[in-house]
């Protein structure tokens, strides 16, 4: 298997993701391609003493970058021979399995879209982060893609997802539920009425299994569904939300501990549990956030990943790629695509 990178892409660019590929290599064993300005990847190998490539790496010359400033949606065009552009077209092409970029968010969703192109009957990628719940795990579909969307957009995603969860996760019959205010079917404005109203006639089909709203606060318990479906704009406001809360209890926990030796010394008893706690909620272990619904898989890691981050987003690629998510969304998509497009 071999794993494309965008060497350029990101806040701690070209450092980080060359290092995490590195690790990558070693850790999984994957083959690794480096996409971005040659001269600047060898010297910060020369600097790390690595003299030579290691088997399994090479490296693809790009001499643009994306900047943050460049147009989300011409970026990739307006720049033909930048790391994100050239990686995205040789994963397109075949020359590798899957792409991961830190890069803009919007550009690399642009440029996957209009250059590796969305499955056959899919309307729109989506993002699909996988946050910690009291469940082990679930699906969130869309996390920032799609700020508006339509009725089949949100069937769609509760599909892609369910494949996701089943095939990545290890969830049979993944519980796919509707990210909303309440859990009652009459809850929500019209649109998500409507939503809730498609999703449970899908499960009724046997198509999907719908379990209903899901009130955010369900997530920290043990009946949190598989698949959480949003639109976008109520995906991200979710994702965003959780990333914070998980800043402010690692913080205050941080805090708690350090006020007295007799807290000091409580938490040495409890030292690997808040390791292991600590490590569910770090975002460098989610690595990168894969978008749905596109022919080849396209990885978005975090701006801010540092190599360990990098590394750890390729262990998620690489795990997509085995699971087969793209051709199982491809096979099956039809069956909901055909029916709501009557409507």
């Amino acid at each position: 298997m071999r794993i494309i990178i965008d060497a350029m892409g990101g806040d701690l660019a070209p450092q980080a993701p060359v290092r995490g590929a590195l690790m990558a290599r070693k850790e999984y064993g994957c083959e690794i391609t480096l996409v971005g300005k040659e001269e600047v990847i060898r010297k910060i190998l020369e600097q790390d003493g690595i003299g030579q490539l290691p088997p399994g790496v090479d490296i693809v010359n790009a001499t643009q970058t994306i900047e943050i400033c460049d147009n989300p949606s011409t970026a990739w065009r307006e720049k033909k021979d930048s790391s994100m552009t050239v990686g995205l077209k040789l994963v397109r092409d075949g020359k590798g399995d899957a792409f991961i970029s830190a890069g803009s968010t919007g550009a690399l969703l642009s440029g996957g879209t209009l250059l590796v192109k969305r499955i056959p009957g899919i309307k729109r990628a989506a993002v699909a982060p996988i946050v910690p719940t009291g469940a082990g795990g679930a699906v969130l579909i869309d996390a920032g893609a799609n700020s508006d969307c339509t009725l089949e957009y949100l069937c769609q995603f509760a599909m892609m997802g369910s494949f996701y969860a089943e095939r990545v996760l290890g969830r049979k019959n993944a519980k796919v539920g509707l990210l909303n205010i309440g859990a009652e079917p009459s809850k929500g404005n019209e649109f998500y009425k409507e939503v809730h109203q498609q999703l449970r006639k899908l499960s009724e089909e046997g198509k999907l299994n719908f379990v209903g709203n899901t009130e955010p606060n369900v997530f920290a318990t043990e009946d949190a569904p598989d698949v959480l479906v949003a639109d976008g704009f109520t995906g991200n406001i979710f994702l965003k939300a959780l990333e914070g809360t998980a800043s402010f209890l690692v913080k205050g926990l941080k805090q708690i501990f350090t006020t007295n030796a007799k807290t000091k010394m409580g938490y040495l008893m409890i030292k690997n549990n808040m390791g292991e706690f600590k490590k569910m909620l770090d975002s460098r272990e989610t690595g990168g956030t894969a978008f749905l619904g596109l022919r080849k898989p396209v990885f978005k890691a975090h701006g801010s990943s540092d190599a360990y981050a990098i590394c750890r987003a390729v262990g998620k690629a690489a795990d997509f790629v085995e699971a087969g998510i793209v051709d199982a969304i491809a096979e099956n998509v039809d069956s909901i695509q055909l029916n709501l497009s009557e409507q």
